[in-house]
């Protein structure tokens, strides 16, 4: 098992990864990196927690929804619209504490 220095949203981490792992966790720490900028970069969202918590649900859904993108079904894509309003849910949901947990 190796160790990898990555940066995500400015934020140094050392990874653990197994051997011969080592791209594919670089193009998850870049895809994660690249949605909590996204999320950081909107203005919307300020706390580092809430960014990251927005950040797993989007790749979460990504990858759910990847199935039915592969066969062709387009129907069950959010719009625009349903997205703005689950992370609305969300920031609600964790402004009432400010505890992720």
């Amino acid at each position: 098992m190796s160790q990898l220095e990555v940066t995500i949203l400015g934020q140094s981490y050392v990874l653990a990864c197994p051997e011969g792992g080592e791209r594919d966790l670089l193009q998850a720490v870049a895809a994660v990196d690249s949605e909590m900028s996204a999320i950081r970069d909107a203005g919307k969202v300020k706390a580092r927690e809430r960014i990251a918590v927005l950040a797993a649900l989007n790749l979460a859904y990504q990858l759910a929804d990847a199935p039915s993108k592969s066969r062709g079904n387009t129907a069950s894509t959010p719009n625009t619209q349903d997205l703005e309003r689950l992370i609305r849910r969300i920031d609600a949901a964790l402004s009432d504490d400010g505890r992720l947990i």
